[in-house]
């Protein structure tokens, strides 16, 4: 992908020595989340394992302010003929600025130009800038039928690690 910039942002591939300012983009997002859903805010990042096979895969995307400082990232991962979306974080003073949706508009065209058969991801039901905000980019909420097994297990692994599974749902958006 290239890079694309507008109104002081840009989106571009992530570069290796931003991997671990990553963490940091993370912990700091997930504050939001956590007064979201009024819980701690113990916040632990994705390992680095994780962001550099995202980033092997060419599938590692940056947010980055007008100063070329990442601000925001997306981490995917194709599996199964889809680009599963692992995370998506914006910086709080970030947030609510587009910076988010042109990530994920970027794994979109990724997925795309792989000719893969769409984007998945597993999120919160109800917090605003979850599944509602996936809504907004043509996602559906995927049914206990329609989820690939990989999705799934992904989210018995999110319920067995303490989240609520009422809130937890996976989403997909299907090519055609």
């Amino acid at each position: 992908m290239s890079e694309t910039q507008a109104d002081g942002l840009s989106i571009r591939p992530a570069r290796p020595d931003e991997l671990s300012r990553l963490a940091d983009i993370e912990i700091d997002a997930f504050a939001a989340l956590a007064d979201a859903l009024d819980v701690a805010r113990d916040a632990h990042a994705l390992p680095q394992g994780v962001l550099r096979r995202s980033h092997a895969e060419g599938l590692l995307f940056v947010a980055a302010d007008d100063a070329g400082q990442p601000i925001g990232f997306l981490a995917g991962a194709e599996i199964e003929e889809t680009l599963y979306v692992i995370e998506l974080d914006v910086v709080m003073q970030w947030q609510r600025r587009g910076a988010g949706r042109r990530l994920m508009l970027e794994a979109i065209e990724a997925a795309r130009v792989r000719k893969l058969n769409g984007v998945t991801l597993t999120t919160d039901r109800y917090v605003v800038f979850n599944a509602p905000f996936y809504r907004s980019l043509g996602f559906e909420l995927l049914d206990h039928e329609h989820t690939p097994p990989y999705l799934r297990q992904k989210l018995d692994d999110e319920i067995e690690n303490g989240m609520d599974p009422d809130r937890r749902v996976a989403m997909a958006l299907w090519f055609e």
